[in-house]
């Protein structure tokens, strides 16, 4: 299966210049053979934008953001993934991220579970714990967005729900250049699958985003990796090279799950 990312700097407050950049990468990435795009965290508002504008952007997962992406995959023939701020039924906000398939049916919303920092807290509610495995092509999707890859313990449920790829958008900002250098290469090589991890580029107000985004092998080679400017960037992933690093890295076959029941404890 090819899959593809979109790196940009973020448009912030701008929802309908941002549903047309989508449409152009999504057709394009189409036309290059994916299967599959992601764009980033917050993609379709900007991250760095304040409670107020947060909650004044925000649309429910079926709202017209929503509705003209739908449309986008179909006439694309593209599945799309992309950052969003969610508008629950009950009021709250999420920094939430929603699969639509190449015929343009919502596949799954997953939000935010570990929110980073301040203005992550100020702007958002943390997700519950739903993390949806999504079959496409004969592969399992699973999703996480920015912060949550960084605690090994949610790759590793994906992993044990028997993902082949994970899927992240985000947001990550210098200096923690380091997630995007080493962190994201290890939760796909301790998970033997491949991960996408789609950052922004460029500044936003204070914000200065580290790019780097990459597509990682099961045996932790990036085999798509950004700079930090924008760009859509494409790879195939390979069911036979995952299966030959099954084979040599046996992680779950010596995992000792017996020793591991205490770690969920405060």
């Amino acid at each position: 299966m090819r899959v593809a990312l979109y790196q940009c700097s973020p448009h912030p407050l701008e929802v309908a210049d941002n549903l047309e950049r989508l449409r152009v990468q999504a057709a394009e990435a189409a036309s290059q053979g994916a299967a599959l795009v992601v764009f980033p965290e917050m993609f379709l508002s900007g991250y760095n934008i304040g409670a107020r504008a947060a909650r004044e952007l925000a649309q429910p997962s079926d709202g017209p953001a929503a509705q003209t992406i739908r449309d986008i995959a179909r006439s694309s023939g593209i599945a799309i993934v992309y950052g969003y701020p969610e508008l629950s039924d009950d009021g709250q906000v999420y920094n939430a991220v929603q699969m639509i398939d190449a015929q343009g049916a919502r596949r799954c919303n997953y939000r935010k579970t570990h929110l980073y920092g301040e203005l992550d807290k100020s702007m958002f509610s943390a997700g519950d714990a739903h993390f949806p495995v999504v079959e496409m092509d004969g592969w399992k999707l699973g999703f996480l967005i920015c912060y949550d890859v960084e605690f090994p313990e949610n790759a590793r449920r994906l992993a044990l729900a028997g993902v082949d790829l994970m899927l992240v958008p985000t947001a990550n900002m210098a200096p923690y250049d380091f997630v995007a250098q080493v962190t994201v290469r290890a939760r796909a090589f301790e998970n033997q699958c491949y991960l996408v991890y789609a950052n922004y580029c460029g500044s936003e107000g204070s914000i200065h985003y580290c790019g780097q985004s990459s597509i990682c092998a099961p045996d932790g080679q990036q085999i798509g990796l950004a700079g930090r400017d924008d760009v859509l960037l494409i790879a195939e992933l390979d069911r036979a090279s995952m299966s030959e690093s099954q084979a040599i890295n046996t992680y779950f076959k010596d995992r000792r799950p017996a020793f591991y029941s205490g770690l969920g404890e405060p």
